[in-house]
């Protein structure tokens, strides 16, 4: 199994995916801790995390599997939702909160 196949088995796996910098508990970069306080005030509590930093070939191959060059990266019923700030976005107009319900 490539990574490409393990990524697709994580994101398809699971209903909500974040690959990011450190875990839900101790986020390593400003980015990631945003992404999991969005999550968070949008009431999910349980979802699975990926920390990029503890896998290299993760951390290269989530940019290629999504063709977006930067992490945080959230998936939702293995759909590629996007980084930090289109979370930002979509939080603020509701379309998160509905996305993620």
């Amino acid at each position: 199994m490539d990574i490409q196949d393990t990524i697709r088995s994580q994101v398809t796996g699971n209903h909500v995916v974040l690959y990011m910098k450190g875990t839900p508990q101790f986020p390593q970069c400003g980015f990631s801790a945003n992404a999991v306080n969005l999550l968070k005030r949008c009431g999910v509590q349980d979802f699975f995390s990926v920390d990029v930093l503890a896998n290299p070939e993760i951390r290269q191959g989530i940019k290629e599997y999504a063709n977006w060059p930067t992490i945080p990266q959230l998936y939702v019923n293995g759909e590629f939702v996007g980084g930090s700030d289109i979370m930002i976005e979509l939080f603020q107009s509701g379309e998160l909160q509905e996305m993620l319900k």
